[in-house]
């Protein structure tokens, strides 16, 4: 039997969805029978690959490069699913949008000069930090998202609920499963 080309990806937002998928304890080593991980921040690949089967997206959009990766997840992907609050709703990283139209100024302001110890500059030089977006959005404001796992973080029998609804037809997620928060 062939296995189910699996990802997970990292945006912007704490890891704790990864720290929760970790969580699923003995389920891992069922998980790591069916399918083969092609993308992962645990793997650091480089490059997202093509013909990926399922991929859980942690995190909101929060700059150009994570735009440009949702867009190849999207494409590359059959199943996307919004991994945790700040994929489905944005959540703690739209914060910063409460700032206003100069957030992203204000934002490198208070990270890199008022609250630095030391050598307190905003990095100038191209290529050093990824241009931030003018407001932070969920993942799907920007691509098709075609399962929503709400939770900061999600518990790992949630987690482990959706995975088997995709892999098994378990039944789907309801109730207390979609609980945000």
């Amino acid at each position: 039997m062939e296995r189910l080309r699996f990802a997970s990806v990292w945006l912007g937002g704490c890891a704790g969805c990864h720290m929760s998928f970790l969580d699923l304890d003995e389920f891992l080593l069922d998980l790591a029978g069916r399918v083969e991980v092609v993308y992962s921040p645990i793997a650091d690949l480089k490059t997202y690959p093509e013909n990926v089967d399922l991929c859980l997206v942690e995190g909101a959009i929060c700059n150009v490069d994570h735009v440009e990766l949702a867009h190849q997840i999207r494409a590359r992907t059959k199943i996307v699913v919004s991994f945790g609050d700040c994929a489905v709703t944005a959540n703690v990283p739209a914060m910063r949008n409460v700032l206003g139209a100069k957030n992203a100024d204000n934002v490198l302001q208070r990270a890199y000069v008022e609250a630095a110890e030391a050598n307190p500059v905003k990095p100038a030089l191209d290529g050093v930090l990824p241009p931030l977006l003018p407001k932070v959005v969920p993942l799907h404001q920007l691509i098709k998202v075609d399962h929503c796992l709400p939770g900061c973080p999600p518990p790992a029998d949630r987690i482990k609920a959706l995975l088997l609804h995709l892999l098994d037809a378990a039944p789907a997620l309801s109730g207390s499963q979609l609980k945000f928060g």
